[in-house]
């Protein structure tokens, strides 16, 4: 049990750095974590991941272009 509160707060600390380190977020980067770590323990027993890849605040999702064929 233990094993799994340090990794949900592991999760929830690197939530709080993607999303500036700003102050008075701390439930909702714990409840982000902990549905995260959850989740992934759910799709893949056996093996908990600390640090899932987090997209950087403020990103913008590119898309493949279709090219077209004349």
């Amino acid at each position: 049990m233990h094993d799994l509160e340090q990794t949900i707060r592991e999760r929830a600390y690197h939530l709080w750095v993607a999303d500036g380190r700003r102050d008075g977020n701390a439930e909702v980067h714990w409840l982000a974590a902990q549905h995260e770590v959850l989740a992934s323990s759910l799709q893949s027993p056996g093996s908990v991941s600390a640090a899932p890849s987090v997209p950087k605040r403020g990103a913008k999702k590119t898309t493949a272009k279709k090219s077209r064929v004349a």
